[in-house]
């Protein structure tokens, strides 16, 4: 059948369909400096900020509409990998994973933030050599991108040595820009051959500079009948030329040959001019950072309401099972998608090959704690630790001083693509699924009422009920060893039968909740990998409050936290605001809570009562769920961490 027959056929164009087949057997990375909706491309410009809030900018309500300026918000792009790796247990024991490992923001997921970047870091190339290693997973984590440094015992602030959050791999595209450019100078090199016609060696006259691979050296001339070209491998160290390493001397050579070097890409490689950044990178960055690089939880990731959100997940293979030719995909569980196109369920979207890359678009429209998930094979891969967490703060954060929260969120109101109508309203009928109605009570918050540069809060509530100081994303999680071993060996997976023993907050088990920084395992290469970067203990300065991002991912438990000393304030479940249709707080105080898996809840622990909660005192945050604090068969351990008032 011919593909004009194909496309009658179908009913639609072709060309989409064949391009994502195509594009998705290669690594590629999608971060633009500009949209249609956020046309400012300059590495200053409002793509790369959060704006402040006073009034919508979208008015239209099909396509494009009608936009009298960019759209409030940014651009914030991420770049994940799908593979496997292995994680440590409170107990010491080590666990095999299928997992998402982060190819983008390193330097922050590593000091336990999420890895969601503007343009303007994303699309920057790392400044080292290359061929040493980027960003040097090459020698562990003894010596590699994560190593911290404190100033005292936890929660002491940690600073990440390394400090690159760029994509891994991003480079120029030797076809955009292949010409030669002020910022580097071109290698050269004169070829000598034998008596018999064939490349002996090559000497470097000039090892040129700002080179950072891969190189090729071409040979020509020399040669004009009975030709057999010659090749070889380009070494290079601190961006020079240092030498030629024949693999094949080629025949037919009567006078020496010209060796010619392909020019250092420094003028792409180095800028975010968009001629030279359009997704293309180098394979070898990504696969030795990639390969055994898997996390639990997954990156941590987090954007603004109004933000275009670009994410492109690389599927590296999973060099432990060989045998399994696994795609990933991602699924922002119960998150609502630009298009279904992107929900990460295989039936009805994309799933990416190994040795393939696809980029996710999301356009932030409700606050709230949500998570994600692989959707290939669910069971099995979440079992096996593909889960991580995505949360959206709310446009409210963004309200200048100058206007109350309830001016802030009338105004919201009148953006056509979030708006949520109130039972008052005589021109639509209320949505049950509003998230922020008008608070009943009027503003209880007006600028001045308190401190104003924190303006920090977890929904748009147009009163400043769900303020908070600092904030702490939880993921809960288990897993059942045995189902992990067998997934290691070859083994058929006892799908019915799998039961956890390990219960984990941040992918932790008691007391490793509360060692503060990334954690570290030694994998299968004999080298030291970070595993778990997301801590779970809990410091909360005194007189302040804490917004804990609570979700369970659990596959075969309910989980119940409860907190001993600093009663809970429940606000928001399952990313919406706990308020009725008539604008009435329906939030409330308890001591535990109860999910399953898919569900979450945002929870305020409030510690500004500085006659009850005072600098020192330590609190537990635990599962009353005996047989749930436990490391497998050690009797400590499990899904409990501390609370700390410092």
């Amino acid at each position: 059948m011919t593909g004009g027959a194909l496309r009658k056929l179908l009913g639609f164009p072709l060309l989409i369909s064949l391009a994502t087949i195509a594009g998705a057997q290669s690594f590629r990375v999608q971060c633009p400096s500009s949209t249609i909706t956020h046309p400012d491309p300059s590495s200053t410009g409002v793509n790369n900020s959060e704006s402040a809030y006073t009034a919508p900018t979208y008015t239209g309500t099909e396509v494009y509409g009608q936009a009298t300026g960019p759209v409030n918000g940014a651009i914030r792009c991420q770049q994940i990998s799908g593979g496997d790796g292995y994680s440590t247990m409170g107990d010491g024991t080590q666990t095999y994973m299928f997992s998402f490992g982060p190819l983008s923001g390193l330097a922050d997921i590593s000091n336990g933030g999420p890895g969601t970047e503007f343009p303007s870091i994303f699309n920057t190339v790392y400044p080292g050599n290359l061929q040493a290693g980027d960003p040097a997973t090459t020698n562990g984590a003894s010596d590699g991108p994560y190593q911290l440094s404190s100033a005292g015992p936890p929660p002491a602030p940690y600073t990440p040595m390394f400090t690159y959050n760029g994509a891994v791999g991003l480079m120029g595209d030797p076809e955009t820009d292949p010409y030669p450019t002020p910022n580097g100078v071109q290698a050269l090199g004169t070829a000598a051959i034998t008596s018999a016609g064939i490349i002996s060696g090559v000497t470097i006259t000039n090892p040129g500079s700002g080179y950072f691979g891969p190189v090729t050296v071409t040979f020509s001339g020399g040669c004009t009948t009975n030709c057999q070209t010659a090749i070889g491998e380009v070494s290079l160290s601190n961006g020079k030329v240092t030498g030629v390493t024949i693999t094949f001397a080629g025949a037919g050579y009567t006078s020496p040959p010209t060796a010619t070097f392909s020019f250092p890409m420094t003028a792409c490689v180095q800028s975010s001019n968009s001629n030279c950044l359009n997704g293309h990178v180098d394979p070898r960055p990504i696969i030795d950072v990639g390969v055994m690089n898997g996390n639990i939880p997954a990156p941590l990731m987090a954007i603004d309401e109004d933000d275009e959100f670009f994410l492109t997940l690389t599927n590296v293979g999973m060099i432990m099972r060989p045998d399994l030719f696994e795609q990933h995909t991602v699924h922002f569980h119960g998150y609502p998608n630009a298009s279904s196109f992107y929900d990460g369920v295989p039936d009805a979207s994309v799933a990416i090959n190994i040795g393939g890359s696809f980029t996710y678009y999301y356009l932030a429209p409700d606050a709230g704690t949500y998570f994600w998930h692989c959707h290939i094979t669910p069971p099995e891969h979440l079992q096996m630790g593909m889960v991580g967490q995505i949360y959206v703060r709310p446009r409210q954060n963004r309200v200048p001083s100058s206007m109350t929260l309830y001016a802030g969120l009338q105004a919201q109101q009148n953006d056509l693509r979030t708006a949520c109508t109130s039972a008052s309203s005589t021109t639509t009928a209320p949505d049950i699924l509003c998230t922020n109605p008008l608070p009943a009570g009027g503003d209880n918050h007006t600028p001045g009422t308190f401190d104003t540069t924190r303006r920090k809060y977890a929904y748009n509530d147009g009163d400043g009920s769900t303020a908070y100081d600092v904030e702490y994303p939880l993921q809960i999680h288990g897993f059942d060893p045995d189902f992990h071993f067998v997934g290691m060996t070859f083994n058929p997976e006892n799908f019915s039968g799998m039961k956890d023993k390990y219960f984990l907050l941040n992918g932790r088990g008691y007391p490793d909740t509360v060692t503060a920084g990334p954690m570290a395992t030694q994998s299968s290469d004999g080298l030291m990998h970070y595993s778990q970067p997301l801590p779970a203990i809990i410091s909360i300065p005194a007189g302040k409050k804490a917004l804990l991002r609570i979700s369970d991912l659990d596959v075969t438990e309910y989980q119940t936290l409860a907190s001993l000393g600093i009663p809970m304030t429940v606000i928001g479940y399952n990313a919406k605001l706990l308020r009725d249709q008539e604008g009435n707080n329906l939030y409330y105080k308890t001591n535990s809570i109860t999910l399953g898996g898919g569900e979450s809840l945002d929870v305020i622990l409030d510690a500004s009562d500085t006659t009850k909660y005072q600098k020192g005192q330590v609190f537990y945050l635990y599962t009353p769920n005996l047989d749930h604090l436990v490391n497998d068969a050690e009797n400590f351990g499990g899904l409990m961490t501390e609370i700390h008032i410092n």
